[in-house]
């Protein structure tokens, strides 16, 4: 498969495009490296990395970035970061996607474990992940031409513990390896709709 992966210099993204990779033709894409250049905040920035490419098969994205902060010091600018970036950022990518990607295609976004197990601090991202599961499961029954849509909800992965393990209190860290793995059961599977948890 050809396989378009936005983030993949990220600690998960570079586990996904290792895995991808043993198997498939990924193509990565990032704000500032990769094969090619995208900015997901911006609607025309997608149209115009989706023009330069054809024939993909699969869009994974493991990009998307959301406010941490105590909910009572949280402005309403802060808010709209995770909704610009996270929620509609990969709305655009199957929105406009949709429209590009081959028959029988599919769409593999990323949220994570605070839509079911939020943390101190992370209000924004919580409400952004479950927004994505709402989302995943309802586009699920109204995309056309076979294709799918799935999103993958890492827990705290174990690259990352070192950096903001603190903030998650009891929390076992998952592998690198089986969250890529999740990632690819969704682009390598005939699942669609799912929220496939890596907790």
């Amino acid at each position: 498969m050809k396989i378009l992966l936005i983030g993949a210099n990220g600690t998960i993204g570079q586990s996904v495009k290792d895995e991808l990779s043993l198997r498939h033709h990924v193509i990565s894409a990032g704000r500032s490296a990769g094969d090619l250049k995208v900015d997901i905040t911006d609607a025309k920035s997608i149209e115009e990395m989706f023009r330069e490419i054809d024939n993909i098969d699969a869009l994974v994205c493991t990009a998307g970035a959301a406010k941490w902060g105590k909910f009572e010091d949280l402005s309403e600018e802060d808010f709209y970061l995770g909704i610009g970036s996270k929620l509609m950022g990969q709305v655009n990518l199957v929105r406009i996607g949709k429209d590009y990607l081959n028959e029988n295609g599919s769409f593999t976004l990323i949220t994570g474990i605070l839509a079911d197990d939020p943390v101190m601090g992370t209000v924004p991202a919580a409400m952004v992940n479950s927004g994505l599961h709402g989302f995943v499961l309802a586009a699920s029954r109204e995309l056309k031409r076979g294709l799918r849509i799935n999103v993958v909800a890492p827990g705290l992965v174990e690259n990352s513990v070192e950096r903001i393990g603190h903030l998650f209190p009891g929390h076992k860290a998952v592998s690198m390896k089986d969250t890529a793995r999740g990632f690819c059961r969704s682009v390598e599977g005939n699942v669609t709709g799912e929220v496939i948890r890596i907790y």
